[in-house]
This record gives C-alpha cells, structure tokens and sequence, in this order.
C-alpha cells in the first residue's frame, strides 16, 4: 500500500478523535505555556500551534474567529492573541521547541516537552508598552503650558519726609 499524499499521523483513532487530540494539546499548550506528550503528538502539535500564532500577531477580528473556532475555549483564545501573541513579536516562525525527555515507564514510549522558546514570563515587549503608558499617563497628569512666573511686586520707595511736615 502506498504512503503518497497522506499527512498526518493517525494516532490509531478516528478523525474526529484526532483533531479533539491536537486541539485539547493545544489549549494545555497555551495556557500552561509548556506540557509533556510523546513525541509524534508533539511533532503533530507544533505546526498547528505555530499556525495559531501567526494568526494571533495578526490580531484583527476574522483571525481572532479562526483561533476561536480552532481551539476548544474562547478564553484560551483570547489569552493567545491579547497575552501571548504580543511577546512573540521577535521571529516570524519558530516559536516552539520540542525537547525529548524520559521513556514512559508503561510501555517505553518516547516522552518530549513541548515549549515556547521566548520566556514569556518577561516580556521586553510588555515593558516598554508599560512605560510607554506611564509616560502617557505623567504627561496627562502635568499640564505642558508653563504659566508664566509671577511678577516680583515692586516695594514702594519711600520718599523722605520733610521735617516741617512731619512737625505739623
């Protein structure tokens, strides 16, 4: 039997199996930012999350719907494209790493961490987004318009006072 224009791996389950499979490793993906699979999930998973992300950093509405539609809860969609997407901005692929670990005790499968290779933890992007509003915010607080500087009030100079008038 010939292998000519199969993609994919089966994983012995039907197809509706299969995508439920890749779009719940795709949600623990995103919202934990780093799971252990074996290693053929793992190889299926990273181009349909790297797929996601490029249309995450696009971010317009008709994107958004198609992340929605493709993983299994709107909120871990809305957590890639608003929390995710945004620190991704540095490469234009290659956002996850597969990194083998252990041999599975049961049955000595092949075990492998899947992760995103930026640290999303520390976003540079999200920093200077930070203190680019707290700029925003200091500048709105403190008028820019200098008032001008009060005028010193000038001391009446006393005149001397004639003796005679004051005699009087």
């Amino acid at each position: 039997m010939h292998r000519h224009g199969y993609k994919g791996r089966k994983f012995h389950r039907e197809r509706d199996q299969r995508e439920a499979l890749i779009e719940s490793l795709a949600e623990a993906l995103i919202i934990h930012e780093s799971i252990e699979t074996t290693l053929p999930k793992a190889k299926e998973l990273v181009p349909y999350v790297e797929k996601l992300i490029t249309k995450a950093k696009k971010g317009d509405l008709h994107n958004r719907r198609q992340i929605v539609s493709s993983l299994q809860t709107v909120s871990s969609a809305h957590k890639l494209v608003d929390e995710i997407a945004p620190k991704l901005t540095g490469r234009t692929s290659g956002h996850l790493r597969i990194e083998r670990t252990v041999l599975r005790r049961g049955d000595n499968a092949q075990m492998a961490q899947v992760s995103f290779v930026d640290d999303l933890s520390e976003a540079p992007v999200a920093k200077a987004a930070v203190a680019a509003k707290q700029e925003v915010k200091e500048a709105v607080a403190k008028p820019t318009v200098k008032k001008p500087a009060a005028k010193a009030k000038a001391t009446p100079v006393k005149k001397p006072v004639a003796k005679k008038e004051a005699k009087k």
